[in-house]
C-alpha cells in the first residue's frame, strides 16, 4: 500500500478526515492513510510560539515512523484532492530524498488561519507536501526533529539540492484551482474556519465534506454548525461531485 501521512490538528480535526476521503475516492491503488496525531507520536519538543499547527514539526518524523524504509507522502491537512494519487506514488525516486512542488511563494498577508502570524522564508510551502524516500532521510532522526530549528527542517538544510526533486505543480496549487488542479491547498485558511467560509473555492470543499458525511463521516468543528448542504458561493471551474466522478474506495484510514 502507498503510505500517506496527513497532518492532524486536534483543534480542527475535520479537514484531515475530508482530505483522506478525497484521496480514497480518486485513488486507483490501495492506500494506507495515517493521521499524525501529536499525542500519539511521543514527540518531545519545546513549544514554538510561531508554530501555526500541531504538525509543524511532526511531519519530519515520517522517515523515523517508517523505519527509514520505503517511500511515504506527507500532506498538510488543509488540502483537497481531485486526482489519482497513483501518479505521485509511481514517480521515480532514484537518487532523490524528496519530491516537492517548488513554490516561489511570497505571502502578502500578515495573518493566516485563526490569527496565526504569517511568516516568509526560503522554500516556503515546499514542506506542505513531501514525497519522501525514507532511506535517504536518515538525518531526520527523532532527536533531530525534536531539537533542530524550524529553519533547518523546513528549508531542508543538509539535504543536497540535487536530491530534492519536483512534484507536478498541479498537485499543490495555493488557494486557487482550475480544470488541471489535482490538489488544492487552502494555505491561508479553509472554509472550516468561520473567517474563510466564503473562500473562492469553499463550495467544492463543502461538496466533498457532504459526500464524506453521506458515507458515514461525523461533522466536527465550525462546519458542524452549518446546514448539511451549505454552499457558500457558486462553483467555479469544477462541476458537482457525482458518483460518476469518483472511484471505489481503496485501503483504510488509520490512527498511528
Amino acid at each position: 500500500m502507498f503510505r500517506i501521512f496527513i497532518g492532524y490538528d486536534s483543534r480542527f480535526p475535520e479537514p484531515a478526515e475530508v482530505l483522506a476521503y478525497s484521496f480514497r475516492k480518486h485513488s486507483t491503488i490501495p492506500l494506507d492513510i495515517r493521521y499524525l496525531r501529536l499525542n500519539e507520536l511521543g514527540l518531545n519538543r519545546q513549544h514554538d510560539p510561531l508554530a501555526s499547527t500541531e504538525f509543524t514539526y511532526s511531519r519530519f518524523l515520517l522517515p523515523h515512523l517508517c523505519d527509514f524504509s520505503g517511500r511515504a507522502l506527507f500532506v498538510d491537512n488543509d488540502m483537497l484532492c481531485f486526482g489519482d494519487v497513483a501518479e505521485i506514488a509511481n514517480l521515480d525516486m532514484t537518487d532523490l530524498a524528496l519530491r516537492v512542488v517548488q513554490h516561489d511563494y511570497q505571502p502578502t498577508n500578515g495573518v493566516k488561519m485563526y490569527g496565526a502570524v504569517q511568516t516568509s522564508y526560503p522554500r516556503k510551502n515546499w514542506s506542505s507536501m513531501m514525497l519522501m524516500s525514507c532511506a535517504r532521510l536518515k538525518l531526520w532522526t527523532k532527536d533531530v526533529v525534536e531539537t533542530a530549528t524550524g529553519a533547518y527542517l523546513h528549508r531542508f538544510q543538509d539535504i543536497p539540492d540535487n536530491e530534492i526533486g519536483e512534484l507536478p505543480k498541479t498537485w499543490n496549487t495555493l488557494d486557487w484551482m482550475d480544470d488541471t488542479t489535482n490538489l488544492i491547498h487552502y494555505t491561508n485558511g479553509g472554509p472550516w474556519y468561520a473567517e474563510y467560509l466564503n473562500h473562492p473555492h469553499a463550495a467544492i470543499w463543502f461538496q466533498y465534506r457532504d459526500a464524506w458525511l453521506r458515507d458515514g463521516g461525523r461533522p466536527q468543528g465550525i462546519t458542524a454548525r452549518l446546514p448539511r448542504n451549505y454552499v457558500p458561493a457558486p462553483l467555479s471551474g469544477c462541476g458537482p461531485l457525482t458518483p460518476a466522478a469518483i472511484s471505489p474506495i481503496h485501503g483504510t484510514v488509520l490512527g498511528w
